[in-house]
């Protein structure tokens, strides 16, 4: 008697940085959806990288699309990480969970008020509470010009003015913690920092491995104690001024040591670019810039999606 086919393989797919564009991702899950396997598509577990909002004119938009997933397609599995914009964007409508230890969140301040005058950080009502990076999102910046990225900032450190804007109110206006609807604030309050799943199918040049994913979104820093992050991340210690594993650039960029060997794949997004080494996986192709596409990959296959097929 024949052996009954095995089941085929998980489907998991990560989607990269969406920054405020619509229209991007509701081409990206069109084209999802045509590639795969009718199958596949449906049952497929979604880890969207984070940073649903700012420099894209349509964050409001995207959150009501997000939100509608679970009913839409039922049997999918949705996780929503959280990413450094989304974070402060929490941080200035009261949405962000608070420090577990009990602490305010203007202990946060300290390690950045040099910054404060430059970035012209929130001084409104409310500030007194908030955390150090709703300061920085809601503020007004004093430069015009962003020369990292060779563009003008759009009103804050955190190019938050169009998500402002999508709520129908004016950048850096208080209003916008009213104007913003309670199943928005509840999404943003439940976002994960990280997402770990075991026995995810990989193809490899050896064959299909089963790994550990981790998904998180700018990475795990590679000489920071993985103990210690791995706790801020689950426990979403909101007493951090800066998460590096959020909004870090350079350290984060690689495979921690204590992981190296051990079958663990990290997935992120943040980095305004595509890199793929060996298991560590950025996917995020600049969907935050207006002529750049939202990106996903696909496991087992890491066959890359794009908005722009």
């Amino acid at each position: 008697m024949d052996p009954p086919p095995s089941a085929p393989p998980r489907t998991v797919i990560c989607v990269g940085d969406v920054h405020g564009f619509l229209s991007k991702l509701e081409s990206l899950w069109s084209n999802l959806q045509s590639a795969l396997p009718a199958d596949a598509f449906a049952t497929a577990l979604v880890i969207f990288l984070g940073d649903y909002c700012d420099r894209g004119p349509s964050t409001r938009g995207v959150l009501d699309f997000l939100l509608a997933l679970p009913a839409r397609y039922p049997s999918q599995r949705h996780v929503f990480l959280c990413g450094n914009h989304d974070f402060a964007f929490a941080a200035f409508v009261g949405a962000l969970p608070p420090p577990p230890d009990g602490s305010p969140f203007s202990v946060t301040w300290d390690e950045y008020l040099h910054n404060e005058e430059h970035e012209g950080w929130f001084r409104g009502p409310g500030h007194e509470g908030m955390h150090v990076q709703g300061r920085r999102w809601g503020g007004a910046i004093n430069e015009g010009w962003n020369p990292k990225k060779g563009l003008p900032y759009k009103g804050s450190i955190y190019d938050a003015q169009p998500t402002f804007e999508s709520y129908g109110v004016a950048h850096g206006s208080p209003d916008l913690a009213k104007a913003v609807p309670e199943d928005h604030k509840r999404f943003l309050h439940d976002l994960v920092w990280i997402h770990e799943e075991e026995n995810v199918p990989i193809d490899t040049d050896e064959g299909q491995t089963v790994c550990k994913l981790i998904a998180v979104h700018a990475g795990l820093g590679r000489s920071t104690d993985l103990n210690e992050q791995l706790r801020v991340l689950r426990t979403r210690d909101s007493r951090v001024p800066k998460v590096q594993m959020l909004h870090g650039r350079q350290d984060v960029w690689d495979i921690p040591k204590d992981l190296s060997g051990k079958q663990t794949v990290i997935v992120s997004g943040h980095h305004g670019k595509l890199h793929i080494d060996g298991l560590r996986f950025i996917i995020d192709e600049g969907g935050g810039y207006a002529d750049k596409p939202i990106a996903a990959i696909v496991f087992p296959s890491k066959t890359l999606i794009r908005s722009t097929e």
